[in-house]
């Protein structure tokens, strides 16, 4: 009998247990070690923001299996055979004789462990801003589990009025939601044009606004200078451009670095993003070890660019190959990212897969987009809104990312574009996908679909699309143009933008012609709520003559800026 193959995995939150998993599964016979800094193994850490905000209450929930098992060391040993050794961590690695040294986070006794596979999923390190401060007390970030009880805790105690959260990316606004369950009065400060960064700014601004009509106070384009504090405790922070915002707690959710120290300690190749480097099969640059999860850099599929992305389920697919060709060598590979995340924000989602227009152009795409506004449903099954942006390449007509949010079903319709971008579809073969349909899931038209049509109609001319953001660009530049409102005098009444629009409605177009403008080459701008009546209108107006008619994109429903009402 052969003998019994030691594997020992540094890391025990989602891609090192995945690892170990998978390879116990295969080979029922071989050693296998988790070594874990921490005291808790698999934490559902995207989870962390819920527990804080009391969506659930048993902190064991974060750790369970479905069916409610705690995966504690003793789970680790009984169910899977597997030695699961906690508070302890790896501080060296021998790679020539094949052995890692770990020292308990208690007593600091160290211990050697041979290996003949090794495996690091080190994790990532919160960022914490370059600014004076940072050691006072009331300053936390939401990485750990030791994060979330603390965070928790003064949900639960109910004595803080005030905080700050630094940084609007996905965690940051989880969290600001969390505390303002709390009954905290949440201000979000982050230091870039918008929250969101993987959503263009158009899109965005929709999820900002939706967040300040929930209570929360944004702020944006402007970093935390310095944290303040009195005897060693947080009073307030101040912001570049001199204010201060008094507050007895901050977030810091800045984004992470990858985890990459031993790695790089022990000689392994480093990328440029800070992430260990793998190839396809998730091998370093020595064949005996792999990596996995936020510590390593990976392929953006689309780009071609290795990039670091912290994502849980990236994670566990990434250790599901790593346990793989632990057993049978390198025979699995990992083909990359095409970065598609989610979050709740509130009552939004807000989600995107593949490139935003701004990334697009900045890897050298010629890029074509449109937005649109749609509900996800029939009115009569309690439609509600969706908001989506398509980004393709112009040449060849190729996905190149989705951006979806609103308060209807984001996540279908990003699971969609997915899948479109993982098969390489172009525009057209969206426009006839097989999708399917039931009034209480989705429009007979998905919004993916119909979104495709709009944009297959901007690509072949058939429409001439304009933004919601060079439409106010326009506005603001007092240009010489006729913005027709198409919809109806009760709609406008409810609500309308008060830019100079001129309504008439889209049933009474075909008989008041008469008051569009005489000159046939003048510049006309056509919407409606969600601008399908402002289409229509727009190829009434061009069969009638007018040379330059344009439809605003996502009408009333995408527009980011203030109304007049």
């Amino acid at each position: 009998m052969s003998k019994a193959k030691r594997i020992i995995v540094i890391g025990g939150s989602a891609a090192g247990p995945k690892a170990a998993a998978k390879a116990r599964r295969m080979d029922q016979h071989a050693e296998v070690t988790i070594i874990q800094k921490s005291p808790d193994l698999s934490m559902a850490s995207c989870g962390y923001p819920y527990y804080v905000g009391g969506f659930f209450d048993n902190r064991n929930q974060l750790l369970c299996t479905p069916t409610g098992v705690v995966r504690d060391p003793k789970f680790f040993l009984n169910a899977k055979g597997i030695d699961a050794i906690t508070d302890t961590e790896v501080v060296a690695i021998d790679r020539a004789n094949k052995r890692v040294t770990a020292k308990r986070v208690d007593t600091g006794e160290t211990t050697e462990h041979p290996y003949d596979k090794l495996v690091l999923a080190t994790g990532a390190t919160p960022l914490m801003p370059p600014v004076p401060g940072t050691d006072l007390d009331g300053i936390t970030t939401l990485q750990s589990m030791r994060d979330a009880d603390y965070l928790r805790q003064i949900r639960d105690d109910g004595m803080i009025k005030k905080a700050v959260v630094v940084g609007g990316g996905l965690i940051g606004v989880e969290t600001c939601e969390a505390l303002h369950l709390a009954s905290i009065e949440i201000t979000v400060v982050e230091m870039l044009p918008q929250v969101l960064m993987f959503l263009d700014w158009e899109v965005a601004k929709l999820v900002e606004n939706h967040m300040r009509a929930k209570g929360a106070h944004i702020i944006t384009d402007n970093p935390v200078s310095e944290f303040l504090g009195e005897d060693g405790t947080l009073t307030g922070v101040k912001l570049k451009n001199g204010t201060e915002l008094p507050c007895d707690l901050a977030v810091v959710a800045t984004g992470v670095c990858p985890n990459a120290k031993l790695a790089s300690e022990s000689g392994l190749a480093v990328g440029k993003c800070g992430g260990i480097t793998v190839n396809e099969f998730l091998q370093t640059s020595d064949p005996d070890i792999y990596a996995a999860g936020d510590c390593i850099e990976i392929l953006n599929r689309i780009t071609g660019q290795r990039v670091h992305a912290p994502y849980g389920d990236l994670a566990n697919l990434e250790g599901r190959v790593v346990g793989q060709n632990l057993i049978n060598g390198p025979t699995v590979t990992f083909p990359g990212t095409f970065q598609t995340g989610i979050c709740k924000v509130f009552d939004y989602g807000a989600g995107a897969t593949g490139l935003s227009e701004r990334n697009a152009q900045a890897a050298g795409f010629d890029t074509v987009s449109v937005i649109t506004a749609a509900p996800d449903k029939p009115g009569f099954m309690g439609a509600k809104l969706l908001v989506m942006k398509m980004v393709a390449d112009k040449a060849t007509g190729k996905l190149l990312g989705v951006q979806c949010v609103g308060p209807g079903d984001v996540s279908k319709r990003i699971a969609t574009a997915a899948m479109a971008l993982q098969g390489g579809l172009t525009i057209d073969d969206l426009t006839v996908a097989d999708l399917p349909y039931a009034p209480p899931f989705s429009p007979a038209v998905d919004n993916v679909i119909s979104t495709s049509h709009v944009l297959e109609n901007k690509m072949t001319k058939r429409m001439a699309g304009i933004s919601c953001r060079d439409m106010k660009a326009k506005v603001d530049a007092e240009e010489d143009i006729y913005i027709l409102d198409t919809r109806g005098a009760d709609e406008y009444e409810t609500m309308r933008l008060g830019i100079g629009e001129v309504l008439i409605p889209l049933g009474a177009l075909r008989k008041r012609m008469d008051e569009l403008p005489k000159d046939k080459d003048k510049e006309i701008i056509c919407f409606c709520k969600i601008s399908l009546r402002g289409y229509e209108a727009a190829c009434l107006l061009e069969a009638h003559g007018w040379t330059d008619v344009k439809v605003m994109e996502g009408g009333i429903m995408a527009w980011p800026f203030a109304r007049e009402k």
